[in-house]
């Protein structure tokens, strides 16, 4: 083979000519000191706030300290193997999450890396997972209901789209329940769920995503695991992540429902960084910027103007109480920001009550705006009657004789919290709440036994569907009960409750 000189000198002139330097220029320190999620790092002077760094492992890291000869910084990966000397790099952003429809049906982790072993995610669009929250001028008053298909919640602690409704109570009596079966019950509308498991067991979030999968709710939800095994970092930005892809589907015109479970492990984590971090530390312990650690996430859920689009981002935390102490620290910060709150109580867990929700502690400050008319009407006086009932029934237990009327509002009071039990996993459509609500208010449940109720109700209400569907079909529709339905209704339940009690004396 011969060799050609006039080729190779032509094509060596045109590789020169054609010679670009790329010149990379890359800003990296080194580890001073790494353990527990910790690294502190000389080198990077010019690092911002928040900003993500990228370690010699491949874990990346958030920039948490900026002090004058270093930086501390969270590690959001494994952090065994990295040690002194280790370099690392500035990336120049922020932590971002992957948003949009790739993520419906999906478990990710807080970073938005999947879990579930469906395969990667391949996201048109990302989001920092820290973003102001609307202004004023940008928000609507809350003025849609969101149905949670509860009962007990609906007629008396209503919750609006973009409202802030704290669910709160000690541990084991029915709060992620709550949380779940307002999923749940979003089946076949327009809301979008991000469901936020902040140090929960891995057993727990597993049987919540199994749940979600079987009553058709995956389809339309997103579930953020921070588990108990994942070091504090990732719990501290779980709840930031679940937020921000929940943001991405509000600022597109569509309503979004956020769940964070629960929000005690999420301010745990951050007090465990902050002191590793050598922050001054606060009451229990807690950094003093701790109650903007939950401000800044929960001040992002919004009813948003017209002119954004409309959509809304309704925020679901759940605070976790040590032995019912409501007036603890955390508590008291999250009750503070939010626009009500669903107490739990174990008294009432304990004795049959399901959902142990207290009437008289429970407020919801908005979702009485965006409560319909029907549920209005007949569930107008519900939440002072029951708190009034309570009171009553802590007074007939010292034995003493009641007259006639004080007996006679003891009787409803016994049928209304009956009637207001509901089994888990079974949210109801508000058309049925409201027929069995106006039973017992309008006073068609007073001849029936107490312990019969549950078997009135679920026969009661398969009858309507079975027979009367236009009844609920026109309460459904208008929102409102007006008198030809009232009346229509009047006539169908007394012949049911009639023909029920009868069945009843005969066995």
């Amino acid at each position: 083979m011969k060799i050609n000189a006039d080729e190779i000198s032509a094509v060596l002139k045109k590789e020169i000519e054609s010679y670009q330097a790329d010149l990379a220029v890359e800003e990296v320190g080194t580890i001073l000191e790494v353990g527990d999620g910790i690294a502190r790092i000389y080198g990077i002077s010019n690092c911002m706030a928040g900003e993500m760094l990228e370690f010699s492992n491949g874990a990346n890291g958030l920039a948490f300290n900026l002090e004058e000869n270093s930086i501390g910084a969270v590690v959001l990966g494994e952090f065994n193997d990295l040690k002194e000397g280790d370099v690392v790099k500035r990336t120049g952003t922020v932590v971002q999450v992957p948003c949009g429809k790739v993520l419906l049906g999906r478990v990710v982790d807080p970073l938005g890396n999947p879990l579930d072993g469906k395969g990667p995610i391949k996201a048109d669009h990302y989001r920092p997972i820290e973003s102001p929250a609307p202004g004023i001028a940008d928000r609507k008053s809350v003025h849609q209901p969101l149905q949670t298909g509860i009962k007990a919640i609906d007629s008396t602690i209503p919750i609006g789209r973009g409202q802030r409704e704290l669910i709160i109570g000690d541990r084991g009596i029915g709060k992620t329940a709550l949380a779940v079966d307002t999923i749940i019950n979003q089946r076949g509308g327009d809301v979008i769920c991000v469901y936020v498991a902040i140090g929960q067991k891995g057993s727990t979030v597993a049987g919540v995503v199994d749940r979600l999968e079987r009553e058709g709710a995956m389809d339309y939800t997103i579930v953020v695991n921070a588990s108990a095994s994942y070091p504090a970092p990732l719990q501290y930005i779980a709840p930031y992540s679940g937020c921000a892809m929940a943001e991405h589907f509000m600022y597109d015109g569509q309503h979004t429902l956020c769940v964070y479970d629960d929000l005690s492990k999420q301010a745990a984590a951050y007090r465990q960084l902050s002191l590793l971090l050598r922050r001054p530390p606060g009451r229990e312990a807690y950094p003093g910027d701790v109650f903007y650690l939950h401000s800044r996430l929960l001040e992002r859920s919004a009813k948003l103007s017209d002119d954004l689009g409309g959509g809304s981002l309704t925020a679901l935390p759940v605070i976790e109480t040590q032995e019912g102490e409501v007036a603890a620290y955390i508590p008291t910060n999250v009750i503070s920001i939010t626009d009500g709150q669903i107490y739990l109580e174990p008294n009432l867990f304990f004795a049959g009550q399901r959902p142990a929700v207290n009437v008289g502690i429970s407020v919801s400050r908005v979702g009485g705006n965006a409560q319909i008319k029907a549920m209005k009407k007949i569930a107008g006086s519900l939440r002072l009657d029951l708190s009034a009932f309570r009171e009553l029934e802590a007074f007939s237990q010292l034995g003493t004789d009641l007259d006639k009327a004080t007996q006679a509002q003891l009787d409803r009071g016994f049928r209304m919290v009956e009637i207001l039990k509901q089994p888990q996993y079974q949210p109801m459509p508000i058309a049925e709440q409201v027929a069995i609500i106006w039973c017992g208010a309008r006073g068609h449940l007073d001849s029936l036994p107490v312990n019969s109720l549950a078997g009135f109700e679920k026969q009661y209400l398969a009858h309507l569907r079975d027979e009367f569907p236009e009844l609920l079909e026109a309460i459904a529709v208008s929102g409102d009960i007006s008198e030809e339905t009232e009346t229509n209704l009047t006539s169908v339940t007394e012949d049911f409750a009639k023909d029920f009690g009868a069945g009843l004396a005969k066995s």
